[in-house]
């Protein structure tokens, strides 16, 4: 494993609330999207998050998940209209599994690690997940996508950000159902989506609230 190879540490969510090492790893976020592209050969790799997430609740209602009858329906509904509300999607070549840890940091330079899920996708959906896996403010939000995209985040697009966190939440939540019944690491896959399904509804009643039509 590269842990083994590179005298670092993993990053934490309380380490993103740093403004200096946020706009740090944005950088490195925005240079990985950028500039791999250059260096990729052969088949180009996908992450369509609403096709993920119709695979997903496909996966649970073939297994007989016990969420099935208590929360698939209404997720997937949530689901279908957030995929109506995102509009038009710019391709980047997405890490697409922005966990703190899944940074390092070795001194002044950072890592990105663990691309199992790395394919072309929206930014917006790492900044996304980076954001809610990490629970940043409104604030460092706003630095985020200012710092990303070099100009102040207006009403659109931070309505399209928005769509995206809470896709990347849904999706999270739906793997780890999925994992509950499909792996074999000794994980709490349970409290793990109590978790995310809480931070994907706060999200999801925020959105709404703030009167967007889905």
């Amino acid at each position: 494993m590269v842990l083994e190879y590179i005298d670092s540490t993993p990053l934490a969510e309380a380490d993103l609330s740093d403004a200096a090492t946020l706009g740090r790893v944005i950088d490195l976020i925005k240079r990985a999207h950028v500039r791999i592209p250059e260096h990729l050969r052969g088949p180009a790799l996908s992450f369509s998050v609403f096709h993920i997430l119709r695979d997903y609740a496909a996966t649970l209602r073939e297994q007989g998940s016990a969420h099935q009858q208590a929360r698939l329906g209404g997720l997937s509904q949530h689901a279908a209209a957030l995929e109506r509300a995102v509009g038009a999607v710019d391709l980047v070549l997405g890490h697409n599994d922005l966990l703190p840890e899944n940074v390092l940091r070795a001194g002044q330079k950072y890592w990105l690690i663990d691309w199992e899920y790395g394919g072309f996708n929206s930014p917006l959906f790492d900044l996304g997940g980076l954001a809610s896996n990490c629970d940043l403010a409104r604030e460092a939000e706003a630095m985020m996508l200012q710092c990303y995209f070099e100009t102040v985040p207006d009403a659109g697009l931070w309505r399209r950000y928005e769509v995206m966190k809470c896709a990347s939440l849904l999706r999270e939540t739906l793997w780890s159902m999925v994992s509950k019944i499909t792996s074999n690491i000794d994980f709490d896959y349970s409290a793990y989506t109590a978790v995310t399904l809480d931070r994907f509804e706060n999200s999801f009643a925020q959105f709404t609230q703030q009167g967007n039509v889905l």
